[in-house]
């Protein structure tokens, strides 16, 4: 019996021994194929340095995202002066869906394991020195939608496995040095040149003209030759006859105002495009919204309004209708700066899917957000939908961030987004933040120099100099996104008169400024959260808010800084440095304003009483 005993007992200590020996190293596969590739490059910046490979999986690591199985979903490691070689263990992140490696130096070869990621969304590693073939194992990514390797120096033909990936929307092959035939088939059949520019590879041939009617006989050309100049004669008649009415009721319509809706020809061909987006008929936008139906409007702006719509082949769109009558001559800047923000493309800005143009009509038409606006889900939800906990809040933080940032760094001219607010970011159906409206701006003032001096913005997201001088910058919307990120918190709109009636300030800013001097913390926080929320990182946003919304431009931190600090990575040493600033700055105060009762500066402490009242 004491034998048996003892068999048992060893027998269950050396399965045990077994889960212990097995556990770490399945906890840990993720971590040691992302430790690999720290390994493998050179990190100047210590961008890197929290990757901790005896962790029990890479999930606190910055610049890692892991879903709630603890898998890892995402690494951004764009633009962080990363150079050496990729590592073929990346293939063993299996729920990876975003890898973002560009604007690095990373050299050497695109390794074959990369097709093993069949999550894989987007896959970036444009702007780096990688060189040799684009594997043919990536066509097993059938969930890729964005696939960039533009400026590199890749070689060989472009596989044809890529063909078959249905999923995808965005592809840039071009400034590299690919050879061979492009090909038409399946997906790529979507593209234009402008995703194969600058290679060597083998342009389709143009399809052959229709073939030439017969040359008749020389035997018979006197006589057809008169008889053609009799039967032109009677033609002609006939047409000039027929014809006058037509004439003189385009002469009489030419008289009359026109038509609010007007159709060019170009529009009705469904198949033109501009770059990688459908140029939509105002007729087939018409139809869509039910004539722009006022049951369809979704909201209003300072852009115009959007309505809901519904294609033809089902799909749902957001149409926006650019307000502002339009005048003849506009349409290549307009079509100009439309390419330039369909190529700014990114998971957390909005697509633009196509556009409309007619003599005096401006349309864009976007992907339809189930979820709507943060604005309207924190403060215009029904009763039936749940408010937007605190995870969903800090996920809102992060993806808006790291779309201005796109918009800001990696886009050529850069865009200044000019109205960040809740309103303009939009939730998908994953609840992943949207910025959309970006461009607009720009868009609206195609008539005008580069220099914009028209201010455009929302009252309580504009920046003071934006409003003193009318100049804009990447700075200014890192105040706008300091005074969402204090809505996302607080619930409260930027800009409320209704707080007038508690003695608070109007201005948001202004009002959470206040209740920090008055230590008022339990305030701040929406109250739809119900003390469901993490007190320390409530704190470490409004900490990010303030830093972004100091009143002097050059002090307020980058976006990209911002997605960092987001991120964990510089927030504490960021914040103290602030904080030394402020009580140099208050014991200044008080020595030469010693009747000067002050904490925190008013958003507003820089700006002329005259222009207080808004925008000019």
């Amino acid at each position: 019996m004491d034998q048996l005993v003892l068999a048992i007992w060893v027998f269950l200590c050396l399965i045990g021994g077994l889960f212990l020996n097995l556990s770490p190293v399945a906890g840990n596969a993720e971590g040691d194929a992302l430790n690999s590739l720290k390994t493998n490059l050179a990190d100047p910046n210590s961008v890197l340095q929290s990757w901790d490979p005896t962790l029990v999986n890479p999930c606190t690591w910055f610049h890692v995202t892991c879903n709630n199985e603890n898998s890892v979903t995402r690494v951004d490691l764009g633009n962080a002066n990363l150079s050496g070689q990729l590592v073929p263990q990346l293939g063993q992140l299996q729920k990876l869906q975003y890898l973002e490696l560009y604007s690095n130096n990373i050299s050497g070869r695109i390794p074959n394991e990369l097709g093993n990621l069949t999550e894989l969304v987007s896959l970036d590693l444009y702007l780096n020195n990688l060189n040799g073939p684009i594997p043919a194992s990536l066509g097993k990514l059938q969930k890729l939608r964005f696939l960039r390797l533009n400026n590199n120096s890749l070689t060989g033909g472009i596989p044809m496995s890529l063909t078959t990936i249905a999923a995808l929307q965005v592809l840039d092959l071009s400034n590299n040095d690919l050879t061979g035939p492009v090909p038409v088939n399946g997906s790529f059949s979507l593209f234009t040149p402008i995703s194969f520019a600058n290679n060597q590879l083998e342009v389709p041939p143009a399809s052959p003209p229709p073939p030439l009617p017969p040359t008749p006989s020389s035997s018979s050309s006197v006589v057809n030759s008169a008889t053609g100049a009799i039967a032109g004669g009677v033609a002609a008649g006939a047409a000039l006859l027929f014809a006058a009415p037509a004439i003189f009721l385009a002469w009489w319509r030419r008289r009359q105002p026109q038509d609010h809706f007007f159709d060019v020809p170009a529009e009705e061909d469904p198949e033109v495009h501009l770059g990688q987006l459908k140029r939509f008929s105002l007729r087939e936008l018409q139809v869509a919204s039910d004539n722009f139906s006022n049951r369809n409007i979704l909201g209003r702006g300072g852009f115009g309004k959007v309505y809901k719509g519904r294609l033809a082949d089902g799909s749902l769109v957001a149409v926006k209708r650019l307000k502002e009558e339009r005048t003849q001559g506009g349409e290549l800047q307009f079509q100009t700066e439309v390419e330039m923000i369909s190529m700014a493309v990114h998971r957390n800005l909005l697509r633009l899917r196509g556009f409309c143009m007619t003599p005096t009509e401006r349309v864009l038409v976007y992907p339809y957000m189930e979820n709507g606006s943060v604005a309207s889900r924190l403060r215009e939800r029904a009763e039936s939908e749940p408010p937007l906990d605190w995870p969903k809040r800090k996920r809102i933080a992060l993806g808006s961030a790291r779309g201005l940032a796109y918009l800001h760094d990696h886009c050529d001219p850069k865009i200044i987004h000019r109205d960040v607010k809740a309103a303009n970011i939009l939730l998908d159906e994953e609840f992943e933040a949207v910025v959309g409206d970006f461009g607009l701006a720009k868009l609206m003032d195609y008539k005008d120099t580069h220099v914009t001096t028209a201010v455009r913005g929302t009252i309580g997201h504009i920046a003071p100099e934006y409003l003193s001088t009318g100049k804009s910058s990447e700075k200014t919307d890192v105040f706008g996104y300091g005074v969402m990120l204090l809505e996302v918190i607080t619930g409260q709109r930027a800009f409320d008169l209704a707080r007038l009636a508690n003695d608070d300030d109007v201005m948001l800013l202004d009002w959470v400024k206040g209740l920090l001097k008055d230590k008022k913390y339990e305030t701040l926080v929406d109250a739809d959260l119900q003390d469901n929320y993490n007190e320390e990182e409530v704190e470490q946003l409004i900490q990010v808010a303030l830093l972004c919304t100091q009143s002097t431009p050059t002090e307020r931190p980058k976006m990209s800084e911002v997605v960092r600090m987001l991120e964990g990575d510089g927030l504490a040493e960021r914040w103290e440095e602030w904080q030394k600033e402020e009580m140099f700055r208050q014991d200044f105060n008080h020595v030469h304003h010693p009747h000067a009762d002050w904490i925190i500066a008013d958003s507003s402490s820089n700006i002329r009483p005259d222009e207080l009242s808004g925008p000019r």
